[in-house]
């Protein structure tokens, strides 16, 4: 906050002249960090992603609404499994998923599946993940819109 003190009017502070304090607030600091913040979160939101390469088949399914934060499982165009960025065996899936997810069943899992993977690999995992008592497991794909483009 800046001060602002001009001569005239107001209580006496030095000895032979009068100065009127008046206050203003300076937004310029504000908003030099308010356009640093979003310049950072700009350049980082890309990379928060989950980083597992999987080249996801298109679809004009719609959007997935929620509030919490899914866990993503990936499969990735050799078939290999990613617990979000860590390879995992399928074996080892099911426990690392109660331990993250803290025994709770209704934790949302994500399940990106690389085109190139067989279907039966895909549906061996949503199986695994579902007889461990996950219900809310839903399969991503690459959003495709009228131009063509492809989205995630």
């Amino acid at each position: 906050m800046a001060v602002v003190i001009q001569g005239r009017r107001g209580p006496r502070l030095r000895a032979g002249r009068d100065f009127k304090v008046m206050s203003e607030i300076n937004v310029t600091p504000f908003v030099d960090v308010m356009l640093v913040l979003l310049v950072v979160f700009m350049v980082t939101a890309p990379l928060l992603t989950v980083g597992v390469q999987v080249d996801l088949p298109k679809t004009r399914a719609g959007v997935i609404q929620g509030q919490d934060e899914p866990l993503a499982v990936s499969i990735d165009g050799r078939g290999r499994l990613f617990l979000q960025e860590t390879a995992i065996e399928l074996g080892n899936l099911v426990p690392r998923l109660i331990a993250i997810s803290g025994n709770k069943p209704d934790i949302r899992i994500f399940v990106r599946g690389d085109r190139n993977v067989p279907y039966g690999r895909v549906m061996e995992v949503m199986g695994t993940i579902n007889q461990a008592g996950f219900s809310r497991v839903a399969l991503i794909t690459a959003r495709s819109n009228v131009s063509g483009v492809r989205e995630q």
